[in-house]
């Protein structure tokens, strides 16, 4: 498998609020492995991305919460949807059909970066600006680079 078809994790998901941060590390890892694994290992790798699903949206959904972030419906009914789709696939898995795994898989990898850009990078951005009264900062490694090589 060639890295493009791969999930691999890179700065640009970076929203600068280490909670999140960490969490979405562990997302696009399980992932990844979801697309990369023998087939035999799925159940097992999908177990654990479920886990790590439900766990993860359960952060976001308190943070808000917690929080009081203006118009979350939309966010938490994308988490929901997420978490839908997995256990329908867990389902038809232990039907007997693996196939549904990677096409999730697919559809995860697609969905992430925007749904980190667009309504993860605003909750990012709430938490900091409420708990700190500032705003992230993120350092990215490529950006960097590509500034230091042009001076």
């Amino acid at each position: 498998m060639d890295d493009s078809q791969r999930l691999i994790w890179d700065d640009r998901y970076l929203l600068g609020y280490k909670p999140m941060d960490d969490v979405h590390r562990e997302f696009v890892e399980l992932v990844d492995a979801l697309l990369s694994v023998p087939e035999a290992d799925l159940p097992e790798v999908l177990a654990a991305f479920a886990d790590h699903a439900q766990a993860h949206f359960d952060q976001e959904n308190r943070l808000m919460d917690e929080m009081d972030l203006p118009l979350v419906e939309c966010h938490k009914d994308e988490h929901a949807k997420v978490l839908a789709s997995v256990l329908e696939v867990q389902r038809l898995n232990t039907a007997g059909d693996a196939r549904v795994v990677r096409e999730l898989a697919l559809a995860l990898k697609e969905w992430f970066p925007s749904h980190a850009d667009q309504m993860d990078s605003a909750l990012a951005k709430w938490a900091v600006q409420r708990a700190l009264g500032g705003v992230p900062l993120v350092f990215r490694r490529e950006a960097w680079r590509e500034a230091r090589e042009s001076t």
